[in-house]
């Protein structure tokens, strides 16, 4: 058995709101729970009165109360809380108080502090003129924005009018957000001007002039001014000069008598967001979100897993175009501060965020494994920069965490902290697999599958298999899948993405391990999977050998085909002051044999400039594998290192 890397206090238990939850059970279901297995099996075999409890523990805001919990001869297709009728802006903005609801940190800008009261005043104006611009239920409302109180803002705004609110990061290429938004056609777009990153000023206007010729839906595009102070607004000098009939700045918009929000009611699974596929292999799929879906499922990953109160300031590194951004934002709803970041983590120094967590008193600290892993590569210590004493967790997505990263952390950081690595995703606006404070933390493995999630591992013939590897998948229905993609006929791609390879389960395409713990190892895509020989091998099974040495900075891996079988390629980023050579090509090889198996050891390895990667910085596996073979990367717009794929068309010719 594992030793655990962390063990929560009982102090930490008694008070956590899981444990208040359990006594809410145990009393109402005349059970006697006192363990997280015992909750989390209760929950999965019994889905209706599980999801039940959540919509009365959550306090869940309603006009009408739900007929059925579950409608449902089949996973796709089932209908939830049938007859129920909510807002969901109406249950982010449940608190109308002095308490602090966002605080707001920018490069080059001074720190934004909005209270709940200003917040759903600012919601208010803006929602009222949003409706005499003619948004209505149903409508799409989209932002090209960042990380900014704006967004946020017209986020509610949307959504307490009925509409649809879908956005995506203004460093997306003109090419990636068209074909995002002209799927959509959104009727009103908000657009940053002009936003910093990396000690640069980034003027946006010439991309939101070419949104609005290529998308004609769009009648109305509202410009934030990167100069916008909420406490002191006033109308910015350039409207007069450049405006038509069809552009508003932000701050006019919330310049008129509204105080009160009229929250249009709606269906349960009512639209809310329009979330996207990362396109990287053709164009992107829209992936539409209802509203208390959404609502119950944060809700239960904020409260119980994330063990987030009201108390709490929580901080996650995102981007507008992200599906943590949504989720981060739920925080609202459990009246807990929310610290918006907008920048560079790395600007001026690594030490930016690490020191916002004294200045902001964070509880609650996101990230990512491989922002962790260059703070651990250039020698960054947090705890020796700044109090960490606030901080109790510290959660980490985007990459399977390696062993050095938990490592890192317990020493550089904090001992007594929970490590939440988390896992789900776009598709499920959430997670299946993430953390729990009332049980210990054991290295490489995520704590737990989450409640309410029947999540398994299936072979290739669907047969349920235990502590192996295998595709993760969910085998009962769930209230945060998909309410359907966008323009999508019959829901032929829907059912292809999810329930094709095993009907009337959801397959996510993760290939995992549950472990003896009740843990869960993730190994990486399994549409990304290498299969040398016939063995199936998951890409972070290489990754995290490979980047645990010293000489390594970042690597990919992928697999050719190659004389009837699969090939590994192995492309790897060398760190300064080092060399690849036959030694260090030898040495890999070696290591990965040592801690894997033969068959995991790579037929060629490569020294390559950077590593591609998506905007939210996930590793382009699939699309590099598919050059490898002969085709084209179709969109490189959706890539943060668009020209890193040059190097990589090089090496494919001379093979």
């Amino acid at each position: 058995m594992k030793k655990p890397l962390w063990i929560p206090s009982q102090e930490r238990i008694d008070t956590s709101n899981i444990n208040a939850y359990i006594k809410f059970i145990n009393k109402k279901y005349k059970k006697s729970f006192n363990s997280y297995n015992e909750l989390y099996n209760w929950s999965v075999n019994n889905i209706e009165d599980f999801w039940k409890s959540i919509w009365k523990f959550s306090k869940i805001k309603y006009s009408k109360k739900y007929d059925s919990v579950l409608n449902a001869d089949k996973m796709f297709g089932a209908i939830w809380f049938t007859d129920a009728k909510l807002n969901f802006a109406e249950n982010l903005l449940r608190y109308n108080d002095a308490k602090k609801a966002i605080v707001s940190i920018r490069e080059n800008y001074h720190r934004i502090e909005l209270t709940y009261k200003e917040l759903n005043l600012l919601v208010a104006k803006l929602a009222y003129s949003l409706k005499k611009l003619g948004v209505k239920k149903g409508d799409r409302v989209a932002g090209f924005v960042t990380n900014i109180p704006e967004a946020i803002i017209a986020m509610l705004a949307a959504t307490s009018l009925g509409a649809i609110w879908s956005s995506c990061s203004p460093d997306f290429g003109i090419n990636s957000i068209y074909d995002r938004f002209n799927q959509i056609k959104p009727k009103v777009l908000f657009a940053i001007e002009e936003y910093s990153y990396n000690g640069k000023s980034i003027n946006c206007l010439s991309k939101i002039e070419g949104i609005k010729k290529r998308i004609p839906a769009i009648k109305n595009i509202i410009l934030i001014s990167k100069f916008f102070d909420f406490k002191k607004p006033v109308q910015n000098k350039k409207v007069k000069k450049k405006r038509n009939k069809n552009y508003f700045y932000f701050d006019e918009l919330i310049k008129n008598n509204a105080r009160k929000i009229k929250f249009v009611q709606a269906d349960f699974n009512h639209p809310i967001y329009i979330m996207y596929s990362s396109g990287t292999t053709g164009v992107p799929k829209c992936i539409v979100h209802g509203a208390g879906g959404t609502l119950l499922q944060h809700f239960k990953e904020l409260f119980l897993h994330t063990n987030l109160k009201s108390s709490d300031n929580i901080f996650y590194f995102t981007t507008c175009g992200w599906m943590m951004w949504n989720w981060l934002v739920s925080s609202l709803s459990i009246g807990a501060t929310v610290v918006l970041f907008d920048g560079s983590p790395a600007y001026p120094k690594l030490d930016k965020l690490w020191k916002l967590i004294e200045e902001e008193k964070i509880s609650v600290f996101g990230t990512s494994p491989k922002f962790l892993s260059i703070c651990e590569k250039n020698k960054v210590i947090p705890k020796s920069i700044s109090n960490l004493y606030s901080l109790k967790a510290v959660l980490s997505t985007g990459s399977p965490l390696s062993k050095d990263n938990f490592k890192w952390v317990y020493k550089n950081i904090k001992s007594d902290v929970q490590l939440s690595s988390i896992s789900g995703g776009t598709d499920i606006i959430s997670c299946f697999m993430l953390g729990c404070p009332i049980i210990p933390v054991y290295s490489e493995e995520i704590q737990c599958r989450g409640l309410g999630m029947k999540v398994e591992t299936f072979d290739e013939e669907g047969k349920t298999i235990i502590n192996k590897k295998g595709e993760l998948v969910c085998t009962k229905p769930f209230p945060c899948m998909p309410i359907y993609f966008w323009n999508d006929k019959n829901d032929k791609k829907y059912e292809s993405a999810y329930f094709e390879k095993y009907p009337n389960v959801w397959h996510h395409g993760d290939y995992i391990k549950i472990t003896k713990t009740g843990g869960v190892i993730v190994y990486g895509r399994s549409d990304a999977t290498l299969n040398p020989g016939g063995v199936r091998i998951g890409t972070a099974e290489i990754y995290r050998i490979v980047e645990s040495l010293n000489e390594i900075n970042d690597s990919l891996v992928i697999g050719q085909k190659y004389k009837n079988d699969i090939r590994i390629i192995l492309f790897v980023v060398i760190k300064r002051n080092y060399e690849f050579n036959k030694t260090l090509e030898s040495k890999i090889k070696i290591e990965i044999k040592r801690s894997a198996s033969p068959s995991h050891v790579p037929a060629l390895i490569y020294s390559v400039k950077e590593i591609p990667r998506t905007i939210s910085d996930k590793k382009v596996e699939i699309a590099i594998s598919k050059m490898s073979n002969g085709e084209k990367v179709k969109n490189k717009d959706v890539l943060m290192n668009p020209n890193s794929l040059v190097e990589y068309e090089k090496i494919f010719k001379k093979n």
